[in-house]
C-alpha cells in the first residue's frame, strides 16, 4: 500500500477540480484525460506516452472523497480496475489536505507507485500555486516510441502552447501563410474528426471551452480510437486507401507541427526532447515529400546554428517567423 498527504493552498472546490476535472488533470498528472464522474463511470488517462491507466469511479462524495479502480491497460500484472485509489479531501487553515491512498499492489508495484505518486503529487502542489505544473519531464523523452506514443509525446508538446496562448495570439500569423493561430486550431478540430474516422470513431467537437481544451478532448478521442484500432492493414482515405501504419505517423507530424507554428505566431516556447523530433523527422520523411505543392513547401536551408525542431519545420518548407 502507498499513502500520501499534501497541503494545497486552494479552497476544497478547487482541490476537487484538479483531482477530477480533464483539464485541470492535464495540466500536472496526465496527457489526456477521460471522465465520467459518477460511481460505475470510467476514465481513461494517458499518464505518459504509451501508458494509459483507466478504471471506474466507485465512491464519489463530491469535495470530499473519490474512489476508483486503477490500472494500467495491456499490464496483465496490474490489470485496470483491479487496485483502489482513495482520495480524500479535508479543509485546514492553509488550504485543503489532500491524501493518496493506492492499495491492492504487491511490494514491488507499492514501490513503482510511490515514485510515480511523490512525482506527480509534487506536480500537483505546483499546480496549486501557478495553476500549470509545466511541461512534464517524464513526457518529454518516452521509453519505446512508436507512431501513437509519440502522438501522445507531441500531443503534450501541442497542448503546451495551446494553453499559453491569449486571445491576443489568437489573430498572429504563423508561419503556414494560410492561418493564424486561431486558424490552426480550427484546423485541427476538423483533422481529429479526419484522423478519428480513419479508425472508425465519431470525433466530437466540445464546441465550447478553451481551445486548448477543445484540441486537447479531440486528440485524446482520435488517439484512444487508433490505439482500439491498431496499426495493420489499410485505412480509407479520400480517393481510397492508406496503409494504417503511415496514416496513423501523419499525427504527430501534425501536432508537433503545429505546435511549433503557434509558438512561432505567438512568441511562445516550443519545450519538446531532441529525441521527439528525431523520431517525428523521420516520419515526416515518409509523408512530406510525395505532399509538397499541396500541404507542405519546397524545403528550405535552416540555419547554420537551426536546433533540430528548426531543422524539422525548414524540411517541411517552414521559416521562422523571425526569418
Amino acid at each position: 500500500m502507498f499513502t500520501k498527504t499534501v497541503v494545497l493552498p486552494v479552497d476544497i472546490d478547487e482541490a476537487f477540480a484538479l483531482i477530477t476535472e480533464p483539464e485541470r488533470l492535464r495540466r500536472w498528472q496526465t496527457v489526456s484525460a477521460r471522465v465520467d464522474l459518477r460511481v460505475g463511470g470510467d476514465y481513461r488517462w494517458t499518464i505518459t506516452p504509451g501508458h494509459v491507466a483507466s478504471g471506474t469511479f466507485r465512491e464519489i462524495e463530491p469535495g470530499k472523497r473519490v474512489v476508483f479502480g486503477w490500472g494500467w491497460e495491456g499490464n496483465p500484472d496490474l490489470a485496470p480496475d483491479t487496485s483502489t485509489v482513495s482520495i480524500t479531501l479535508e479543509p485546514v487553515a492553509d488550504g485543503t489536505q489532500v491524501t493518496l491512498t493506492h492499495e491492492g499492489l504487491t511490494d514491488e508495484q507499492a514501490a513503482m507507485h510511490a515514485e510515480g505518486w511523490n512525482h506527480y503529487l509534487g506536480r500537483l502542489e505546483k499546480a496549486a500555486v501557478a495553476g500549470d505544473a509545466g511541461p512534464d519531464e517524464w513526457s518529454a523523452a518516452p521509453e519505446r516510441l512508436d507512431e501513437l506514443s509519440a502522438a501522445d509525446a507531441t500531443l503534450a508538446v501541442l497542448q503546451t502552447v495551446l494553453r499559453q496562448l491569449t486571445s491576443e495570439d489568437r489573430p498572429k500569423q504563423t508561419p503556414c501563410a494560410a492561418f493564424t493561430c486561431h486558424d490552426l486550431a480550427e484546423h485541427l478540430f476538423g483533422s481529429m474528426v479526419a484522423f478519428g474516422s480513419m479508425a472508425g470513431v465519431e470525433v466530437v467537437n466540445p464546441e465550447t471551452g478553451s481551445l486548448e481544451n477543445r484540441v486537447a478532448t479531440m486528440a485524446a478521442q482520435a488517439i484512444e480510437g487508433w490505439r482500439a484500432r491498431g496499426l495493420d492493414g489499410a485505412v480509407p482515405v479520400p480517393g481510397g486507401e492508406m496503409p494504417a501504419r503511415l496514416a496513423a505517423s501523419i499525427l504527430p507530424v501534425e501536432f508537433l507541427l503545429h505546435a511549433w507554428d503557434m509558438a512561432q505566431g505567438s512568441g511562445k516556447p516550443v519545450v519538446v526532447s531532441d529525441e521527439v523530433v528525431a523520431y517525428v523527422h523521420k516520419l515526416a520523411e515518409q509523408i512530406v515529400p510525395g505532399a509538397r505543392g499541396s500541404s507542405f513547401a519546397e524545403e528550405v536551408t535552416p540555419a547554420m546554428d537551426a536546433d533540430p525542431m528548426q531543422r524539422l519545420a525548414a524540411f517541411t518548407g517552414r521559416r521562422p517567423a523571425t526569418a
